[in-house]
This record gives structure tokens, sequence and C-alpha cells, in this order.
């Protein structure tokens, strides 16, 4: 007997994979300091998230990117001032936050 998935069924299989709750993303982001150089929609000391959620828009490999130079610091992406590595950040708290920064245009 074969099983026949309707459309509406793999969307609510595909629900929980991407949902992503922004209140808890920015908990973390208080509480790891992340907004004392990043604000939602305005450039501080580092990039606006909703600009980084622009530039990274539609790339499948910038999730796992995003991680990286969260997690090991990076320099001259968004101008001369450079992220600080953020090493004592745990890498699902990192997830959590890169994966609401991509919901944000």
């Amino acid at each position: 007997m074969k099983k026949i998935i309707t459309l509406a069924a793999l969307a609510t299989l595909s629900l929980p994979a991407l949902a992503v709750d922004p209140v808890a993303a920015m908990e973390l982001a208080k509480k790891n300091n992340c907004m004392a150089c990043h604000a939602i929609d305005k450039k501080l000391v580092g990039p606006a998230w909703q600009e980084i959620g622009k530039k990274y828009a539609g790339d499948p490999a910038a999730a796992e990117q995003l991680v990286t130079k969260v997690k090991k610091g990076t320099k001259g992406t968004w101008g001369p001032i450079p992220m600080p590595p953020n090493a004592t950040v745990k890498e699902a708290d990192i997830k959590t936050m890169v994966e609401y920064i991509l919901t944000l245009k």
C-alpha cells in the first residue's frame, strides 16, 4: 500500500525544524552581550542584524559560516572594526541566534 503525503503534511513536518523563537534568541543575545555591539535595525559597533540577514538570505551555507564567524571572530567583513571571538558562548546558543538573524530582512 502506497502512502500519500500531501504538501500540507510535508509543511507541518518541516515547521519545527525551521521555527525560531525570537524571544529566546534575544534573551541569549542579551545574556552573551551581543547587543553591546549589535542592534536589530541599526548599525552600532557591528552591523544591524537585519543587514546580516539580508546579506546572507538564500545562502544555504550561511548558518554554518556565521556560527564559525561568531565563535572565532572576524575582521574585514563589515568594515575595519573586528568582531572578537566568542569562544565561551555555547555553540547551541550561537546557532539559535544565527537562525534568528537569518529570518531578519
